[in-house]
């Protein structure tokens, strides 16, 4: 498993193509925020939001560095599972960017903060500020729509959860934008809740993906089964494996869990192996790469004894 299969490669290539440029793409996002931000409640959170939206870029690209090195006599294993490692970590932040942006808004609304966006010289011209915000944030909404929309098929095929959990921090990126602007326009308006509670609305579905996947990344770490790329639920195609060794071996006891994008299998309590299928025959179509290992163990002496018994 140090090498990747020849069929994910090239995606590979574009997911690292696609992180590289959420890298330049978001700086450039960050510092026009910083240069529009103001006293703006919604406008600190998304800078803020988009500061973090880096880290499942960059978690991304060093376990994609450091998944295909070679086994070494410390790791005799490999780093496979660093993608499950770097999946944790992106998964923490997503649900440290939602509870952060829940308490901020909540905050704003308990104390009834008026924002004040004022006048500024802009070009030798006095303009309202809140335009200004409004244009950055537009600006902001444009690149993690785009790179959202380009992540998520990469990561089905790839079925990196990493990959998975960017999108879902883009996504992110783009409604928080989007709801920016719904609250200065209210702050234009006379509203002055409409800052605060943009930015709260937003965080609770922020903060269920991010609780979502910290249980998922917990499962993997524990040698859970499959889980699947948007739920905690098991994976159809591990549910799928599962019933095909069962089916081939039946009685004996089928157990699987997930090393990074991979399924290792193991069928123990069984004598009469015969001739093992190959890997790829066992799989869906789709991914068939997906089963790295199948390893068998005979019935245990004391099971024998209790069944003669």
């Amino acid at each position: 498993m140090s090498l990747l299969p020849p069929e994910i490669r090239e995606d590979m290539r574009s997911a690292r193509q696609l992180e590289w440029r959420t890298l330049g793409w978001m700086t450039s996002v960050i510092l026009v925020m910083f240069l529009a931000s103001g006293s703006s409640q919604a406008m600190r959170t998304a800078l803020f939001e988009d500061v973090l939206s880096l880290v499942p870029a960059a978690t991304f690209l060093i376990a994609a560095k450091l998944e295909p090195k070679s086994p070494t006599k410390k790791y005799p294993f490999g780093f496979v599972r660093v993608n499950s490692l770097a999946f944790l970590a992106s998964a923490v932040v997503l649900t440290a960017l939602g509870g952060w942006l829940l308490v901020e808004g909540l905050m704003g609304l308990f104390k009834a903060e008026h924002p004040t966006i004022g006048p500024m010289e802009l070009f030798g011209q006095t303009v309202w500020q809140g335009w200004v915000m409004v244009a950055a944030l537009t600006y902001s909404v444009i690149p993690p729509l785009i790179l959202g929309h380009l992540k998520l098929p990469i990561a089905r095929k790839l079925q990196d959860k990493v990959l998975h959990t960017d999108a879902l921090m883009q996504k992110a990126d783009w409604q928080t934008g989007l709801a920016g602007i719904c609250g200065i326009v209210g702050v234009a308006l006379g509203w002055w809740w409409a800052d605060a509670l943009a930015a709260a609305v937003i965080s609770l579905s922020i903060l269920y993906d991010g609780i979502r996947n910290i249980r998922t990344a917990a499962a993997e770490l524990l040698d859970g089964a499959p889980r699947a790329l948007d739920s905690a639920d098991i994976a159809p195609d591990a549910q799928q494996l599962q019933a095909r060794l069962e089916a081939r071996w039946p009685g004996a006891k089928v157990r699987l869990r997930e090393s990074g994008r991979y399924i290792l299998a193991s069928v123990e309590e069984v004598d009469e192996i015969g001739e093992p299928p190959a890997l790829h025959d066992l799989m869906q179509d789709d991914a068939p790469w997906r089963l790295a290992q199948l390893s068998f163990s005979p019935e245990s002496s004391s099971r024998r004894g209790e069944d003669k018994a």
